[in-house]
């Protein structure tokens, strides 16, 4: 069986009613005839939606099938035995032109029960955000369902809900069960649960191109919701060159920023996990071996379980996040 190399993938478009077209104006993305798009999923295993890999001797197969063939290797042993065949974590750059909805994702135990999927804990990195741009994370209040239930009724969710400004840079975690939406003016890369599970509260009473309001989920939704209010949504980091800087530790993924202007090596000897690496800003040229691949903002690459060794090298600067698993 041959060595696996780093593997790249076929972007995956996505018109949406909310979308704008910063993916072709910004990340450089032609989405064809779509009349905008919303996002684009650069690496995912999701059924009916899994990219291909596009550079290599693999290229053409889906990442699901690599999964299978290459297991431990590709995964990393642990992440194979908890998840099987399906790739955990899904990687999408979002371009909100409006306010998507007001929502809510279950967590594993809800997801599995009615969807028999896993739940979906996410994490926003912005890339770009309009003046005066902002986001919708959590409750500004302590309410209980009750209390909920009768802003839903009488159409004042907004009031109780926690607006944050952004501007680039800025890191939020959403666990499943926060409620939370995001405002015009933003584009940013969402590292996620592969799952695809979504219940929408409020849709801000919009219309189709037919006519029609999209579907809302009101009563799926009132058993995901977490109603605990936070001292602060944001998740804080000190920024610093050609250094690797946690910005999120979770169950479920971890995620760090890499903010170069020269060369760094990277050793995964003790990791037992895949490594993505999202190029949010700039470019950057990643060795592993004999292997050697560029890649620009707006693109991912997948550094197998069984290659420890890497290079980061910035064309000329990048910032780059690093996702892994540690179970």
């Amino acid at each position: 069986m041959n060595s696996l190399n780093p593997l790249k993938f076929q972007p995956i478009f996505k018109d949406k009613i909310w979308g704008g077209h910063k993916i072709k104006t910004v990340l450089n993305k032609d989405f064809g005839k779509l009349p905008n798009c919303g996002e684009v999923w650069v690496l995912s295993g999701v059924d009916e939606n899994q990219t291909e890999i596009s550079n290599g001797f693999l290229a053409g197969n889906e990442l699901n099938e690599l999964v299978e063939v290459y297991m431990g290797d590709l995964v990393g042993d642990k992440v194979f035995r908890k998840f099987g065949n399906e790739f955990p974590i899904l990687i999408k750059f979002i371009d909100a032109n409006d306010w998507l909805s007001i929502q809510v994702h279950p967590d594993d135990e809800l997801a599995m029960k009615r969807h028999g999927s896993l739940g979906k804990t996410e994490m926003w990195y912005i890339m770009a955000a309009d003046d005066d741009s902002e986001l919708i994370c959590g409750f500004s209040e302590q309410i209980d369902k009750d209390q909920y239930q009768s802003h839903l009724d009488n159409r004042t969710l907004k009031s109780i809900m926690n607006f944050e400004k952004v501007k680039a840079g800025d890191v939020f975690y959403m666990p499943a069960g926060r409620v939370h939406a995001l405002g015009p003016g933003i584009l940013l890369a969402e590292i996620q649960q592969t799952s695809d599970v979504t219940y929408r509260i409020y849709d801000w009473d919009r219309i189709d191109k037919a006519g029609m309001m999209r579907e809302l989920h009101i009563e799926e939704a009132l058993d995901a919701i977490d109603f605990e209010v936070q001292d602060d949504y944001r998740s804080h980091y000190d920024e610093k060159k050609n250094e690797t800087v946690n910005l999120v530790e979770s169950p479920y993924f971890t995620t760090n920023l890499i903010d170069l202007d020269q060369g760094i090596k990277k050793d995964y000897s003790e990791l037992d996990s895949f490594v993505i690496f999202i190029c949010v800003e700039g470019a950057f040229q990643l060795k592993s071996g004999e292997h050697t691949e560029n890649v620009n903002q707006g693109e991912a690459i997948l550094l197998p379980a069984m290659l420890k060794q890497a290079e980061l090298h910035p064309l000329p600067a990048a910032k780059i996040l690093e996702v892994y698993m540690v179970l």
